[in-house]
């Protein structure tokens, strides 16, 4: 069976002192003068809404109904030694109103769910909190 699209998010990026982000659909619209640290903020926004819906997910598939919504907080560290430039992730993840056992295991599934997570996999250090 063929992979099946659910959705294409698809953004113009322009550099240098107008630099600006606009996604076709026009949901994301923001300027982006040179230098910023736009990427990692931008990084950090979309996995973290990545990984709640993973979350939730997670919740669904487990039969588990959340009493409120997941939050995360998300940092991105650029990081540079002599090989280069490289990342450093911390998610720390709340889920109110869940046992922190329960809690704990919905964030490693989650962490297995989130194509973010995936695709980051083995080639970032990652930290998972449970705040």
């Amino acid at each position: 069976m063929a992979d099946k699209i659910i959705f294409t998010g698809t953004t113009h990026v322009k550099g240098g002192a107008e630099g600006y982000a606009r996604s076709t659909n026009g949901i994301l619209d923001i300027q982006l003068p040179q230098p910023h640290p736009a990427a990692e903020n931008l990084f950090a926004a979309a996995w973290s809404a990545c990984f709640i819906g993973a979350v939730e997910l997670a919740a669904s598939q487990k039969k588990i109904k959340l009493p409120a919504s997941p939050e995360a907080d998300t940092t991105i560290d650029v990081l540079m030694n002599d090989g280069g430039f490289f990342l450093r992730a911390r998610l720390d993840v709340q889920v109110p109103g869940i046992d922190p056992v329960v809690a704990r295991e919905l964030i490693d599934v989650a962490h297995s769910i989130c194509p973010y997570s995936k695709a980051v996999a083995g080639n970032i250090d990652i930290e998972l909190n449970l705040v």
